[in-house]
């Protein structure tokens, strides 16, 4: 236990009597969690203060903790004197607490110890930015398949240790169920991990500990400036992963952000200009899926297959196959893979044989919104059908700039509910009209709450050559109003929807 302390930098820590310290500095401890509810014998319970004002305080909850087994504390100073501390070791005085003025920094490094280092034994590829994280991280796994490595993958659809598949709860593990995963992957033979690096998880340290083989950037645009004071913050905490904790790093160029993170060590990726990786030729196909001709380095100049429509995922395939040749994976085989990678609720397509174009997809900030729909207008003849709505508890300012994307860009926009989470829907929905009033509607805009209905709204309108796009919750299965979660996945209701229309012929 005392080398853990020390590990961790504490400014105190020891048994309540320090007649037992010699029993606390034996102490080993095996396991470590942030969860009271979850602790287990042996575990480092890391009683934190939450991140959000008006919270409980983690040492509230040390009693739990301590009753299953938890063999010592980690908090701050305000943690330290919390009565409830108190109170949970009163009846076991050998319990160490280890008291450091921002726990939260060190939880990552304490966890990685615990765990015996796992990322040191994996190529961890870790992929931050706005958006396109989660479709590279899928197009890097199925190249790096291609190419013979063992894979995991770590990101906000899922979590994946070869076969096996586990539900994610954030788009970044808090530091403890990261290291745990690595762990696992590790003693299960992965070799190569592709892992989305949220802003969050660099601010709140949850990666710290982590060796990345490789770290990459996408795009920067604007999200979480309800955590963020503004986007020079968000950038300061995408830009942590380019603080030399990485190996090597990759990084597309084609904003002002990701110019701003190259080096002369970095390598580049772009559709605009000069770069390591770049794109020619790029033609739409049938089916949603590009091909287009890349150049990289060691003289590779091939035919790729992007099985996603849209400029950016080209730039998403190309980001792909620049992490994987980096991390030391051929990339013909690379290309071969990412040509057949599928990416849940990413411009996922629904066809129950309707004559028009059905897509769900997880854009849910203005950039993206507007990305999304450029890329399905130069696909579709016909008329561009949107549903969209905006998450409660997230960052308000995004909302009208969200309804303004899709206003100029759609024939219809139905406006709906996403997430509400604990605030008042309609108060969401009106912040979203606002922004596509003000943007001056290309089309016709409708209000209708009830998303099941807002899509069966947009179908019933569609014609042959239209697309419909539901945006926004992509890949999630659930939908939270005024904090219960309730079963609903678009692309399910999409599909039920198309088999309820005349034959699934549409219009």
């Amino acid at each position: 236990m005392s080398a853990l302390a020390a590990l961790a930098g504490a400014t105190g820590w020891g048994p309540q009597d320090p007649a037992l310290s010699r029993t606390a500095d034996q102490t080993l401890i095996t396991g470590i969690t942030l969860r009271a509810q979850q602790a287990r014998p042996g575990d480092l319970f890391a009683a934190l203060p939450s991140v959000l004002p008006g919270r409980p305080h983690g040492a509230d909850f040390a009693g739990i903790a301590v009753r299953a087994g938890a063999l010592a504390v980690l908090t701050d100073p305000v943690g330290a004197h919390r009565p409830a501390l108190a109170a949970a070791i009163a009846d076991r005085p050998e319990t160490p607490v280890v008291v450091h003025p921002d726990p939260r920094s060190v939880l990552g490094t304490l966890s990685a110890r615990i765990f015996g280092d796992p990322s040191a034994r994996l190529a961890v590829l870790g992929i931050t930015g706005t958006a396109g994280k989660t479709t590279t991280a899928y197009l890097l796994e199925a190249g790096l398949r291609a190419a013979g490595a063992q894979t995991g993958l770590l990101g906000t659809v899922a979590v994946r240790i070869g076969e096996a598949l586990l539900p994610s709860t954030f788009t970044t593990p808090e530091a403890p169920e990261l290291q745990a995963l690595l762990a696992l992957m590790a003693e299960r033979g992965v070799t190569h991990v592709p892992i989305e690096v949220s802003s969050h998880a660099l601010a709140l340290g949850r990666v710290n500990g982590t060796a990345f083989t490789v770290g990459a950037f996408t795009n920067l645009s604007q999200d979480h400036l309800d955590f963020h004071t503004d986007l020079e913050d968000y950038f300061a905490a995408k830009a942590m992963l380019f603080d030399g904790r990485a190996d090597a790093e990759v990084v597309c160029t084609d904003d002002v952000w990701g110019r701003r993170l190259v080096t002369a060590q970095t390598t580049t990726v772009s559709l605009r200009g000069e770069a390591t990786w770049w794109a020619r030729e790029i033609t739409a196909q049938r089916g949603g899926s590009q091909t287009c001709r890349v150049v990289g380095p060691g003289g590779f100049d091939q035919p790729v297959v992007v099985p996603l429509p849209g400029a950016f995922n080209v730039t998403n395939a190309l980001l792909a196959l620049a992490v994987g040749h980096t991390a030391g994976a051929d990339p013909v085989l690379l290309a071969r893979g990412i040509a057949t990678a599928q990416v849940p609720g990413r411009m996922q397509r629904v066809d129950r044989g309707q004559r028009f174009l059905a897509l769900v997809d997880y854009a849910h900030k203005p950039a993206a919104v507007a990305a999304l729909l450029d890329a399905v207008r130069a696909q579709v003849p016909g008329r561009l059908l949107v549903v969209l709505g905006c998450g409660g508890d997230r960052d308000t300012a995004k909302r009208p700039l969200m309804g303004a994307e899709a206003a100029r860009r759609s024939d219809l926009l139905v406006i709906t509910d996403d997430n509400p989470r604990t605030e008042d829907p309609a108060a969401i929905r009106a912040a979203i009209l606002v922004g596509a009033r003000e943007a001056g509607a290309a089309g016709s805009v409708v209000e209708i709450g009830d998303r099941a209905e807002a899509i069966a709204y947009a179908l019933t309108r569609a014609r042959p050559g239209d697309a419909v796009v539901v945006a926004g919750k992509g890949h999630e299965t659930t939908q939270e109003v005024h904090g219960v979660k309730y079963p609903f996945a678009d692309a399910d209701v999409l599909a039920d929807l198309l088999d309820r229309l005349e034959g699934g012929s549409g219009g």
